[in-house]
């Protein structure tokens, strides 16, 4: 049986290998949304570790600072520092814009933290981190920025001090990271024009410009050119607390809203990136049918070709089962060496994508099952068609 499926594979050979080339490449692709997908919920654990945080205090009624926007006072930070096992608190803001270098510009999660506390990036792959108060900056090495060069971040420019690796947001966006008080005025800051727009608007309003109140007016207008609002408050506990219990309090309390990890994973995995998991599941079915569409008319094509070769099989005695076998083993053998060519292509082309592909052996072994299951089941129309075939046609 193992001779005979050789052998007609050897006959029709350019036509079997072509065919297991272009089954390779369609699960390659197939593979590689698969990566897209686990790349995805790496990243999401990536930024999550990253930011080195066992609690995340937002607003109240929100899911931010990553699915949702979120506010809070640059203050507040004290009060959750002086919770029952809190070990360290910090503020950290986030916001995504296109960071301008030259001519070009990138989309990169502009990051505002503190030196030295939950936020910091925490290794570097060359330079150093940030010691002054303005104007540096520490970079993913994803977003192409070499030390030296000069950001823009709004109207302000920023110098690469440090390069970093894996700091992305959960849309795989390298992240820039900048003093917090840079961050802050980034964040909110208005244009010159608005800026003008807004003094005039002030100083015409007479219960903001009292002629009586000396200072007022200029009171009132440093208060609207300042923000002392950050994104979120970065929370590390002490060894051995237990962070509901840490949480707890603080949302009854202090009228926040405080996400432990576990809750925060979920917020990422299974409500952020949920739609994009569907859809690429909507396309690793369609791969499957395709697939399973080719395979199922190669092996028929070729069994309708050697109808008269079947016949004088079963004229000779040959049974249905080394009949079936030998299609049987052709379909398997285009399903292996479809998935070596599959595997080979995803590893070669991943690195090229612009998101992170995270192939796992897991994956691998699940779809090399899968592909032989598909493969499998394509051949039994062909089996039919042989099954069918009467002997006296051999000598017809």
């Amino acid at each position: 049986m193992i001779s005979l499926a050789g052998r007609d594979i050897l006959h029709s050979w350019s036509k079997f290998v072509l065919t297991g080339f272009g089954l390779g490449l369609l699960i390659g692709v197939t593979l590689s949304m698969a990566g897209i997908y686990r790349g995805m919920v790496d990243d999401a654990h990536v930024l999550l570790n990253n930011s080195g945080a066992d609690l995340w205090v937002v607003q109240k009624d929100t899911q931010g600072p990553y699915a949702e926007s979120s506010s809070l006072r640059d203050d507040t930070y004290r009060t959750v520092r002086g919770m029952e096992g809190v070990a360290r608190a910090a503020n950290v803001t986030y916001f995504t814009m296109q960071v301008r270098q030259g001519d070009t510009d990138v989309r990169a999660m502009v990051v505002g933290f503190e030196p030295g506390q939950p936020g910091e990036p925490g290794f570097l792959v060359a330079g150093r981190h940030i010691t002054r108060n303005h104007y540096e900056a520490v970079a993913d090495v994803k977003t192409g920025f070499q030390i030296g060069d000069t950001l823009r971040i709004r109207r302000h420019h920023y110098t690469v001090v440090g390069l970093t690796r894996r700091m992305v947001s959960s849309g795989g966006d390298p992240m820039v990271f900048i003093p917090l008080k840079d961050a802050q005025e980034a964040q909110f800051l208005k244009d010159n024009d608005a800026i003008v727009n807004d003094r005039a608007r002030t100083a015409a309003n007479p219960t903001l410009n009292r002629p009586g109140v000396p200072g007022l007016l200029e009171a009132v207008q440093a208060s609207q050119s300042s923000n002392h609002n950050v994104n979120a408050v970065l929370v590390q506990l002490r060894e051995g607390a237990d962070p509901e219990a840490v949480a707890e309090p603080i949302r009854r309390w202090k009228h926040l809203q405080v996400f432990t990890r576990a809750q925060m994973e979920d917020i990422l995995v299974a409500k952020l990136i949920a739609t994009s998991a569907k859809q690429i599941g909507m396309f690793l079915v369609i791969l499957s049918i395709v697939s399973a569409a080719i395979v199922a008319f190669i092996i028929y094509t070729m069994t309708l070709g050697k109808l008269r070769e079947i016949a004088v099989l079963k004229l000779i005695g040959t049974r249905n089962r080394t009949i079936a076998g030998m299609i049987l083993q052709q379909a398997l053998g285009l399903g292996v060496i479809g998935f070596i060519v599959g595997k080979t292509a995803a590893t070669l082309w991943a690195p090229v994508f612009p998101k992170y592909v995270l192939l796992q052996t897991q994956d691998a072994v699940t779809g090399f099952v899968i592909v032989m299951v598909i493969c499998a089941l394509a051949s039994t129309l062909a089996i039919r068609v042989a099954l069918k075939v009467d002997p006296a046609e051999a000598i017809g």
